[in-house]
């Protein structure tokens, strides 16, 4: 069965010959992508203090123990990646990833080899926001009065067993972990972007030189967009990237999120935890989007502990323009460009400081796309000329969109497609890609 452009092209009129044209560039730029290794994606590959070697954060980072002891650190960092073991608890997980300003971790497990060695086996990825969240709510069914006025973030954290005493083994039932689904430096981009459109919950895809061994890096969504407008100017790519946003069925059918300005921090929150997207918040007499609550703004929480105390007075709008101070301090950190981690937990400034990143609904995928890498966002709040929320746009919902649904079925691929397509649950047959039940 044929399904290319050259087999359709010879009747059927204009509306023919439109769906020759698309098919003719959807196959272009696929075979663009799959011609692009992984390692040209920013932060696919990062530098490690000790290549091939394990460092420790029990080597640089010790605390009081019981009567005054020093007891070590349960993480590390291999390579260019943070690990969290298995059995550690959900509040020495939190700290690591802060203490080491990234925004996520591997999970590692011990496992025992047939010569008698431990090895490591990495067998999850695991967010700092999504932790944040997890615990906020366990803690806010503690009751109004749980926790010391004056503790910080952590420390309140800790005074409670039923969120101390949880492992980050246990939260693999509440599909807190995402997928671990690495990706090899010498694999394609349309692979790791395969991986990101089918799977809802991955945000990140981890890089390792071989199958089963250390990651070195990490592939964001953020990044393939970075790397796909460096194509900028090619027709095959501009083709879609200029289309307006309103021609895609994304913009027309995603409804954000919001809570409105006098709502308080602890119903963003309540509700961040629920989409995982951003908060858009609105002011309830204009219904005017004046600011966003987003997963990457969680570490203030643990920079300044009295915004966790009081989140249940302090306003949204209140902590919008809390957060716009903070990201007039530097703007130093803004890009993830010259060897920064792309993983780090600050994001640094926003296009302009206090407002979230916005579109129109007659702006082009490629100016959501430029908004989107220049503000390391994960969304974009779609405005009318009031500046009233339509829609929200988010980084899958554009690789999605360069990641074609169908493919001509005499393009096999080898075995890119059979490793990409089985770890996103697919299967081609006739020339169309179908889910597996």
């Amino acid at each position: 069965m044929e399904t290319g452009a050259a087999g359709q092209a010879g009747g059927g009129g204009p509306a023919a010959a439109a769906a020759a044209a698309g098919e003719y560039w959807s196959e272009a730029l696929k075979s663009f992508l799959d011609h692009i290794p992984v390692s040209s994606v920013n932060g696919a590959i990062q530098p490690s203090p000790s290549p091939g070697k394990h460092r420790f954060l029990d080597s640089y980072t010790r605390r009081p123990g019981p009567g005054g002891a020093l007891i070590r650190f349960w993480s590390r960092v291999r390579a260019a990646a943070l690990e969290i073991r298995l059995d550690g608890s959900v509040p020495d997980a939190i700290d690591s990833m802060y203490r080491s300003g990234v925004a996520g971790a591997v999970i590692v497990d011990d496992v025992r080899t047939s010569f008698g060695k431990f090895v490591d086996r990495d067998i999850g990825f695991v967010e700092f926001p999504s932790l944040v969240l997890w615990a906020i709510e366990e803690f806010d069914k503690l009751g109004s009065g749980a926790g010391d006025k004056n503790s910080d973030f952590l420390t309140s954290l800790k005074q409670h067993p039923q969120i101390a005493e949880t492992k980050i083994a246990w939260l693999a039932k509440s599909f807190l972990w995402e997928p671990f689904f690495p990706v090899r430096s010498h694999d394609t981009l349309f692979h790791a972007m395969l991986l990101f459109s089918k799977h809802r919950r991955i945000n990140v895809v981890p890089v390792v030189e071989l199958m089963n061994s250390s990651v070195i890096g990490f592939v964001t969504q953020n990044a393939v967009m970075e790397l796909l407008l460096s194509s900028s100017g090619l027709e095959w790519l501009d083709k879609i990237a200029d289309k307006q946003l309103s021609e895609f069925r994304f913009a027309n059918t995603t409804k954000p999120v919001s809570v409105y300005s006098d709502q308080t921090l602890a119903d963003a929150l309540h509700i961040l935890s629920k989409e995982k997207i951003g908060v858009a918040v609105v002011d309830r007499k204009t219904s005017c989007l004046i600011g966003s609550i987003q997963c990457s703004d969680l570490y203030q929480l643990l920079d300044d502990s009295s915004l966790f105390r009081n989140r249940k007075t302090l306003s949204a709008e209140e902590f919008v323009k809390l957060k716009s101070k903070d990201e007039d301090i530097s703007t130093e950190n803004s890009s993830a460009s010259g060897g920064q981690n792309v993983l780090s937990l600050r994001t640094g400034q926003r296009i302009t400081a206090g407002l979230p990143v916005t579109n129109r609904k007659s702006d082009t995928l490629k100016q959501a796309m430029e908004k989107l890498t220049a503000s390391r966002s994960r969304c974009s709040f779609i405005v009318d000329e009031h500046g009233r929320v339509e829609g929200v746009v988010t980084a899958r919902d554009i690789i999605s969109v360069f990641s074609p649904p169908c493919m001509d079925s005499r393009i096999d691929g080898g075995t890119f497609f059979s490793a990409a397509l089985a770890q996103t649950g697919c299967r081609v047959e006739h020339g169309q890609m179908i889910q597996n039940s």
